[in-house]
């Protein structure tokens, strides 16, 4: 079968044994790359020479690049993406980008090419972030802007956050990622401490986001419901969780879209702590639908 398989991918010219896929014209071998997914691209760019320099070629790789992808290489400076190929260009943004004083990432989903971004609560007015009796500031490996937000106890929790992106057109899923309890290492090992942890299952915390071509949506649950584990069978506490607060709309990238979003619990007859803020990910909807909700 090994030998059979090898006259296939060789062809006349290297086998004598008939057609095979060596004898492909590369320009066809791209037509067909162009309904491939870029990881499948890759991996038949091994078979033979003509798979490989259609696995090279500008217009298949142009074609998985989102239509507004120059926007984001202007985010980079010039000299780290001219003279790339289309490929490396893919392979540039497929890495996180920084932007808006490096509190915000944006970057394409490997897959689909498709446009994702992040923002840090740094980048979020949260209310009382500057008294170090109410919040601190957490250095993290488990957050990609390598630092949370971590609540010791407030009564009036309020968390707000704004991004302008010229977004290509496809419909966006926003989450809050949030982590019930204080995590750390010790002897090299994860644990999570819950002191501070309390009425977050008192009353519901409101999620809400709109745009600025007047789309809404909000959502509203209790953080801390431990008696109750989440859709997949885990306890939310000591694990991150990706709350969704719903879904917005893009027809085009021009004009930018400008999204408000907020988390809040502003009853003050009741005290909360013992909260994790990392940031919120706004992510075509069906790629957020393709990973688990919680992260551990």
């Amino acid at each position: 079968m090994g030998a059979s398989l090898s006259n296939l991918t060789e062809g006349t010219n290297g086998s004598g044994h008939g057609p095979g896929l060596g004898d492909i014209p590369e320009s066809c071998v791209a037509c067909v790359f162009m309904y491939l997914t870029p990881p499948e691209i890759c991996n038949l760019a091994r078979l033979n020479r003509a798979f490989r320099g259609a696995a090279s070629s500008d217009s298949v790789w142009e074609s998985k690049l989102p239509p507004n992808y120059h926007d984001l290489l202007d985010l980079l400076p010039p000299q780290m993406y001219q003279n790339l190929s289309k490929k490396d260009i893919f392979a540039l943004l497929s890495r996180p980008i920084p932007f808006d004083d490096g509190n915000k990432l944006v970057w394409i989903d490997r897959v689909t090419g498709r446009v994702c971004t992040s923002v840090s609560a740094k980048a979020m007015a949260i209310t009382g972030i500057e008294d170090r009796r109410y919040w601190n500031w957490i250095p993290t490996e488990e957050s990609r802007f390598n630092v949370v937000a971590y609540l010791q106890q407030i009564w009036w929790f309020e968390v707000d956050g704004v991004v302008k992106f010229p977004f290509p057109a496809d419909i966006y899923t926003l989450s809050f990622r949030l982590h019930i309890g204080r995590f750390s290492k010790r002897l090299g090992r994860r644990v999570c401490n819950f002191e501070h942890t309390h009425g977050w299952d008192i009353k519901p915390v409101r999620f809400e986001l709109s745009t600025s071509d007047g789309q809404q949506a909000s959502y509203e649950c209790c953080l801390d419901q431990i008696e109750h584990d989440d859709a997949y069978g885990n306890h939310k506490r000591g694990c991150w969780v990706d709350y969704k607060v719903g879904e917005f709309t893009v027809t085009d990238s021009d004009p930018v879209t400008e999204v408000r979003f907020s988390m809040k619990q502003i009853d003050c007859t009741h005290s909360k702590g013992g909260l994790c803020v990392d940031s919120v990910f706004i992510v075509p909807s069906d790629l957020k639908g393709r990973k688990r909700r919680v992260l551990k």
